[in-house]
């Protein structure tokens, strides 16, 4: 029996600014329906690392293969029609237009090449517009000007104009920054919605809760590089983890909250 290949892979991934090395030399493998966490300080090179993987910025070095392709050098739109969607950290949408044309740019550019748009955007990508905006709860608000949105809201526009270029693999750069709790909850409930249909998900967050709750395996990087791979529940086991990211009080929490958890198991 043929083992199945990753569905995305990183080898050597490195960026440099001038001088400055961003992303220094990273590798990881993500496999078919698994929910990778990525945290580190600020400055670790997250999201760049995110930026070059996702076509948004090219790399300096190594190699990214992507459902059995290399595309290392693939631009940023061909990425997200191949199958790669990602949201990012601040809003991006358009904030005059409403909630569903925002969605259905993104499900017409998202899912094919447009060498020569059309005048209406079809049924077809409709659908797949209202059916992210359903998935995500906002079937509600697709009328509302984007500008008049809350920030949850805001942060389920970019998921569901992702999740409607059809990804096969969806990348989410710090989806609950600025939420409260049970907005935290909310997302935390979609994203396992998700994985629960196949998708395959990489995330960037500091929220812990958020982080450890959802992902299978977590990386830790730390100036541009990998500082820890392991399951959730070893993160605040690290000595370096600790010393660099999390601090004391945060890894007593941590060990409390898998303490628990540990003992709920049946």
């Amino acid at each position: 029996m043929t083992e199945s290949k990753p569905l995305l892979i990183c080898e050597d991934v490195t960026r440099r600014f001038g001088s400055l090395v961003a992303v220094d030399r990273m590798s990881m493998s993500v496999e078919k329906g698994e929910i990778l966490g990525i945290g580190g300080p600020n400055g670790a090179g997250k999201t760049t690392f995110f930026d070059v993987i996702t076509g948004i910025t090219p790399a300096s070095g190594g190699r990214i293969v992507f459902d059995g392709h290399d595309v290392t050098r693939m631009s940023a739109d061909r990425l997200c029609q191949i199958g790669m969607a990602r949201t990012f950290q601040l809003n991006a949408a358009f904030d005059h237009m409403t909630v569903l044309e925002n969605v259905e740019i993104a499900a017409y550019y998202g899912r094919a090449p447009r060498l020569f748009p059309g005048l209406r955007m079809g049924s077809e990508t409709r659908k797949a517009a209202t059916d992210a905006l359903d998935l995500v709860g906002l079937s509600g608000k697709a009328g509302k000007l984007v500008a008049e949105l809350p920030v949850l809201d805001r942060k389920l526009l970019m998921i569901a104009g992702a999740m409607a270029t059809q990804p096969k693999i969806l990348f989410l750069d710090e989806p609950v920054g600025g939420l409260n709790s049970d907005e935290i909850d909310f997302v935390i409930d979609l994203v396992r919605r998700l994985m629960a249909g196949g998708l395959t998900v990489v995330l960037i967050e500091h929220v812990m809760r958020f982080l450890l709750a959802l992902s299978s395996r977590v990386l830790i990087m730390h100036h541009g590089s990998l500082l820890f791979e392991g399951p959730p529940a070893q993160v605040a086991e690290n000595d370096r983890v600790v010393e660099v990211y999390l601090g004391q009080g945060t890894r007593e929490r941590l060990k409390k909250h898998f303490a628990v958890s540990v003992e709920a198991t049946p």
